[in-house]
């Protein structure tokens, strides 16, 4: 049975290319800077951005991390969206690696209101944390895949700048973002200090993000990657899927977002679910199911037929598509939906 998997974009494998690309790659020791391949990806990515340093790191999570960390100081809080991966997916990573905390604000969208932000920004007084950063999620997942508007971003720089406070871009998807709307990546980056974005998810590759900043701030980067055991080998290998995806599957992603639309616009005629097709920007489509559908139910019905789902909350489900998703597998997932819940409403 054909296995089509839409629970997230992190589950593409690398094509028959790309591991070509990984078998071919010159190696050296990254801890030493010495990998060819790690740095040809560092700068190559740096150059995209307009930045000029990056460091090439395992995962996200750590980007996220390393960033916040070299920010600020212990005691500081940073301000983002209620929403956001770095407050809601990350094991309260901020408050154990740089002993900082978070000042969520709620948002519909992704775009916390700039009156509530700057209402949130602390005052200079001793009993109060610091408020250090202000970091936004770009596209942002749990709003399903939203773009943040890049107006919206100048007037978060502008706020930021008025109270001296550094930008942080969680920037996992921001190749979605420029797919989408066609601003060059330099362009979102300017507005930043410290940006992270991900290669494994849209792109394709099986492993890794970096850390796009200055010099000064990679510099104190290379040293907390080394502290939390990032420090890589001979990791070239993995960075040399890093370039091809970033030469190749960028201009990709607008399949991707094709597919998620007409998926929502199919899914949407449907009994029982419920979707704001005007909500679908890019690669992920979150929708509900009737309250009187058990949602493990539905998608224990869909694995059982071949459809991987996951639930991010009570009766709401997220598909993302990706490079390993095409056309007929998109339709595919719309005809077992729609055969489940025509039997579950018999």
């Amino acid at each position: 049975m054909e296995i089509i998997d839409l629970r997230s974009d992190t589950v593409t494998k690398p094509s028959n290319e790309m591991r070509q690309n990984m078998i071919d790659a010159e190696v050296g020791d990254d801890v030493y800077g010495e990998d060819p391949t790690v740095n040809s990806l560092q700068e190559e990515i740096a150059k995209i951005f307009g930045k000029e340093a990056s460091l090439f790191v395992p995962s996200g999570t750590m980007s996220n991390q390393i960033s916040l960390k070299i920010l600020t100081d212990q005691g500081d809080e940073i301000i983002t969206d209620a929403d956001a991966h770095i407050f809601y997916y990350e094991t309260a990573a901020p408050s154990i690696i740089s002993n900082i905390q978070i000042r969520p604000i709620k948002s519909n969208n992704g775009m916390p209101d700039l009156n509530l932000i700057e209402d949130a920004i602390r005052p200079n007084i001793y009993y109060f944390p610091k408020t250090k950063v202000i970091s936004i999620e770009n596209t942002h997942n749990r709003f399903g895949g939203k773009i943040i508007d890049i107006n919206y971003i100048k007037e978060i720089k502008n706020l930021a700048n008025k109270y001296n406070i550094f930008t942080h871009l969680d920037g996992a998807r921001i190749w979605n973002a420029h797919i989408a709307t066609g601003i060059k990546l330099d362009e979102y980056a300017k507005y930043f200090d410290t940006i992270s974005v991900c290669l494994s998810k849209g792109l394709g590759a099986p492993i890794g993000s970096l850390i796009i900043s200055n010099r000064k701030n990679i510099e104190k980067a290379i040293k907390w990657r080394k502290i939390l055991g990032g420090g890589m080998r001979q990791v070239g290998i993995i960075a040399a899927a890093g370039i091809y995806a970033i030469r190749n599957n960028i201009k990709l992603l607008i399949e991707d977002h094709k597919n998620a639309k007409i998926f929502a616009n199919l899914i949407s005629k449907l009994q029982s679910i419920h979707i704001d097709i005007n909500s679908v920007e890019t690669n992920i489509v979150i929708f509900k199911i009737a309250s009187n559908i058990n949602t493990d139910l539905f998608i224990s019905k869909c694995k059982q037929k071949g459809l991987l789902l996951s639930s991010i909350g009570k009766n709401t489900i997220r598909v993302v598509f990706h490079l390993d998703i095409n056309n007929e597998m998109m339709y595919k997932s719309y005809d077992i939906i729609k055969e489940i819940i025509e039997e579950i409403n018999k």
